[in-house]
């Protein structure tokens, strides 16, 4: 199950508040010395560096490109590689009669046929295998030597190396996507929950100090990053 933000904000806003904080930090660094000694200068660094790396890694990342091109690639193959197999099984019942059954048989195409018509890619990839594997050298020429063409004898069994590397491709990205998915909302939370941390004492250190303390106050910052925006955008329009 894929973990829930801590933040409602959305990713954007909470992180570029998160390095508008950091750098607050670093500017009364101290003052608040004394209230939190592990707030260095290292400390901000560090923290700093973390955002900046979710930002440039883990911000608007298209995680599922991959895949989304790996499943395009699979229904790209799937379309000619089931005309051909219907266009092959035809030729072959026209041109060796009572005959066919038994070659079709032999090529698999007695098992999964409709299957593969219904859109069925497993049984697509069983039948192309099949194929592979009852195409004899025999069978081949004398399906040749009635008048089907050898290079559409060949696509089916390049189509089936396609569809496997293709499948097992597309199953394993789907994974791999889930765990890129939890790897970033773990990270967004991680920073969310350190930067409260710091806005909380921060702003219970300044609270006598409002100027201050609003400047760590976190749900102020989002809405003037917002506004800033608004304003932003009114003057280009």
């Amino acid at each position: 199950m894929t973990k829930n933000r801590n933040y409602k904000a959305k990713d954007v806003d909470m992180l570029l508040a998160s390095k508008t904080i950091v750098e607050t930090l670093r500017m009364y660094q101290s003052d608040l010395l004394m209230a939190r000694s592990t707030w260095t200068e290292e400390y901000a660094t560090i923290l700093s560096t973390k955002i900046d790396d979710a930002i440039e890694n883990l911000l608007g990342l298209d995680k599922k490109k991959e895949l989304r091109d790996t499943t395009a690639l699979l229904n790209s193959i799937q379309d000619p590689a089931r005309r051909n197999l219907s266009f092959l099984k035809t030729q072959i019942e026209v041109d060796f009669g009572k005959d066919s059954k038994e070659m079709i048989k032999t090529l698999g195409f007695n098992k999964s046929l409709r299957a593969v018509h219904q859109g069925d890619q497993e049984a697509l990839i069983e039948l192309l295998y099949s194929f592979k594997k009852g195409l004899s050298e025999s069978l081949r020429a004398k399906m040749i030597e009635k008048g089907t063409n050898p290079e559409l004898i060949d696509s089916l069994i390049e189509y089936a190396d396609q569809l496997k590397q293709a499948n097992l491709s597309q199953e394993s990205l789907k994974e791999t996507t889930k765990v890129l998915s939890e790897t970033a909302i773990n990270t967004f939370n991680e920073i969310y929950a350190e930067v409260i941390g710091i806005c909380k004492i921060a702003s219970s250190f300044f609270q006598f100090d409002p100027i201050k303390k609003e400047q760590f106050t976190f749900t102020k910052i989002i809405r003037n990053m917002n506004s800033a925006k608004k304003v932003a955008e009114t003057v280009t329009e």
